[in-house]
């Protein structure tokens, strides 16, 4: 970043005229307030020809981009706030859905589309986008392209990375590349699709995608379960599979002080027990027609409550309970905001290590001092949010010193059984040393030997993913 220069005069005069815009505070802001961005100029392009001309005026100025989705990223990828001032590319104006081929299950949308209007859209042509997150009135999926986002289904379709056949993207030189193809099947070469999504913009701008889509579940169920513990829900999560196979769409653990801080933000959010379990998970089911997601959560029910893994639970006997159940795994996170965490973690640990994992973080939590643990999260594929928070009664802003201690706490113990520090969120600038300390040093070489040969300058996203 010290290489680089502040937007001048001529860089602007060089930019896309129609697309500068005066910059809104919203562009140099993050959802957790850890940092305010800078901006020497904001530009709102509406074609791929405009993000172009802005790299290439950015490349001869040797001046910074950064690129700005929905400005929902949790770990600062979105904001600089070090060095010279950059300029924030915005992909909102670029919100087209180009094409749907329903035979083909593939949409190509551009990559300012918001999540939930490519889920309206596939469903518009009777097919579902699987990708889903508590963000995705806001989230685009660019943003989410480029973060590799998870969210709660997937266990059954995959991360964001798994639901691209193909993007067009601008690299750092300025050079378009045309990449949209629709194949399942392409060998030709370096895969350098799957080398910009999860690449946090630091690599070039994904403008456009092509998604896979898939047939939507013809029938439906959710259930809420109470269970003894992690490692019963791990046995449940077995048995659901073994009941339903690829059907159980998403399986999610939430603890009871989830529902505490839910009852405590949120009092009117109705709640399905009397008193909050200690754990208990969401089980959602799409099956085929003909088949009954209530039937089959009843004998998934059954079957764990005679082997001791539940004690009590709740099928949803209607859409709207189906949403009622949603709503109180979705609002988590921000009644975790309200709440304040003094530390906040996205990690994953091998599905077998959880049930220990979470003991011993629990344990190693209560030795730093009074803490509260909100531990939920995505149990099928291993991803975990293991929050820490003051005690009741106090505010984070009482452990600000804490929080370095607390969060290496918890990294180190993920390290230690083989997990990552960052499941679905990214490394932004907030995990940057978090990826220096805990990364492999041949794929750290290799990813800065990327980086030097695609962006030699150094202008995309400066400061986020690797150190500038």
């Amino acid at each position: 970043m010290t290489d680089l220069n502040p937007v001048s005069a001529a860089c602007v005069a060089d930019l896309p005229q129609d697309a500068l815009r005066e910059v809104a505070p919203r562009y140099l802001e993050e959802p957790r307030g850890r940092w305010l961005g800078q901006a020497g100029a904001l530009v709102l392009p509406r074609t791929v020809e405009e993000v172009a001309q802005t790299i290439r005026a950015a490349a001869e100025h040797r001046v910074g981009v950064v690129p700005y989705g929905g400005g929902t990223g949790l770990v600062g990828g979105q904001v600089c706030p070090d060095g010279p001032a950059p300029i924030v590319l915005g992909l909102e104006r670029m919100t087209a859905t180009r094409a749907i081929y329903p035979e083909e299950n593939v949409m190509v949308v551009e990559s300012g589309a918001i999540l939930s209007d490519i889920h309206d859209a596939a469903q518009e042509a009777d097919r579902l986008f699987p990708l889903s997150i508590a963000a995705k009135g806001s989230a685009r999926i660019g943003g989410l392209l480029s973060t590799n986002a998870g969210g709660v289904n997937v266990l059954r379709y995959g991360n964001a990375r798994d639901l691209c056949l193909g993007v067009e993207a601008v690299l750092p030189d300025g050079s378009v590349w045309h990449g949209l193809k629709r194949l399942r099947k392409d060998n030709t070469g370096y895969d350098l699709r799957n080398l910009l999504i999860g690449a946090e913009g630091t690599l070039g701008v994904i403008t456009a995608a092509a998604l896979m889509l898939a047939p939507r579940p013809a029938e439906e169920g959710t259930a809420l379960m109470v269970v003894e513990d992690p490692r019963a829900a791990l046995a449940l999560l077995a048995l659901a599979r073994a009941h339903a196979g690829e059907g159980v769409s998403a399986f999610e653990l939430m603890s009871g002080q989830g529902l505490r801080f839910l009852a405590e933000t949120m009092p009117d959010l109705r709640q399905p027990f009397a008193e909050p379990p200690d754990w208990l998970v969401l089980i959602d089911l799409g099956l085929a027609r003909g088949l009954a997601p209530a039937g089959v959560l009843e004998r998934i029910f059954e079957e764990a409550l005679e082997a001791g893994l539940a004690h009590d639970g709740l099928i949803a006997q209607s859409e709207a309970q189906r949403h009622d159940f949603w709503e109180l795994r979705e609002q988590i996170p921000e009644a975790n905001r309200l709440i304040g965490s003094v530390s906040s973690h996205d990690i994953s640990v091998p599905l077998g290590a959880i049930p220990d994992f979470i003991a011993r973080a629990g344990e190693a939590i209560a030795r730093l001092g009074d803490f509260r643990v909100n531990c939920f999260g995505h149990l099928g594929d291993g991803n975990l949010h293991y929050n820490v928070f003051p005690a009741s009664g106090h505010d984070r802003a009482e452990h600000l010193g804490a929080r370095d201690t607390v969060k290496a706490t918890v990294h180190d113990l993920v390290h230690g059984f083989g997990g990552s520090v960052s499941a679905e969120h990214g490394i932004g600038r907030l995990k940057v040393e978090d990826l220096e300390r805990y990364g492999d040093p041949a794929k750290l070489a290799a990813m800065r030997a990327v980086k030097a040969a695609l962006d030699p300058l150094g202008i995309m996203n400066p400061g986020a993913v690797l150190r500038g």
